[in-house]
């Protein structure tokens, strides 16, 4: 189920057979056009939720923020029960692409996934732009996710334990086992993943992606 990119005389070989998912559900089965159910995953700093954001234009498919169904206002988490709901009825309908980790999750945002897309680029890269965000989320007073007030300021990113530069060092080693491991799990082989080493490989994968959709693989 890996479908692994291999570069080779510079030339980028990726997605040796097209992708099928699932048939939109129109009441009576599974029938009629398909939609793909994506998961992107990566350590915080890699670009995944650009990647799923682009992923889900060129796709024309919702895109779904994990982080905007956990976190509410004042840096509060959702409890893990309304966490799972939220995610089982943002994914009920078949079409979409999903951005985050939230690893405790997978029993339900993996239950009818058909492609996990690993960003999983080296400490420093990752690091490096996780750094350039919070250093421009925290410049702006951004505002997160709609309606939380939740915003990164320089003490909280850089001099906190809550500190999203310590959580990319703390995570980055983490993450690349457990999705190696996720890889090899027999209870995940319905799922295809695809494991991106570089933004490349990314680019790469948009036109394959897209590529396929308008020929009606996907």
């Amino acid at each position: 189920n890996f479908l692994p990119f291999a570069c080779c005389r510079k030339r980028l070989y990726i997605l040796p057979f097209p992708i099928r998912a699932k048939a939109a559900n129109n009441g009576n089965g599974y029938q009629g056009e398909t939609e793909m159910n994506i998961n992107v995953v990566g350590t915080s700093g890699s670009g995944k939720s650009t990647l799923a954001r682009r992923l889900a234009h060129r796709l024309e498919l919702p895109w779904i923020e994990l982080d905007r169904l956990y976190w509410r206002p004042n840096w509060q988490g959702a409890p893990d029960e309304a966490f799972f709901a939220a995610i089982a009825a943002a994914t009920a309908t078949p079409g979409w692409v999903l951005d985050g980790n939230y690893n405790r999750s997978r029993g339900v945002k993996w239950r009818e996934v058909d492609l996990v897309i690993w960003l999983d680029y080296g400490l420093w890269r990752t690091l490096r732009q996780a750094v350039w965000r919070a250093a421009s989320r925290a410049w702006r007073r951004q505002e997160l996710w709609p309606g939380t007030g939740n915003c990164e300021s320089f003490r909280r990113s850089f001099c906190s334990r809550e500190s999203i530069i310590l959580w990319t060092l703390k995570t980055w080693r983490q993450n690349r086992r457990r999705y190696l491991a996720d890889m090899q799990d027999p209870q995940y082989r319905h799922i295809r993943f695809v494991r991106l080493r570089s933004p490349r490989q990314a680019e790469a994968l948009l036109r394959e992606l897209e590529a396929q959709r308008s020929g009606g693989h996907i």
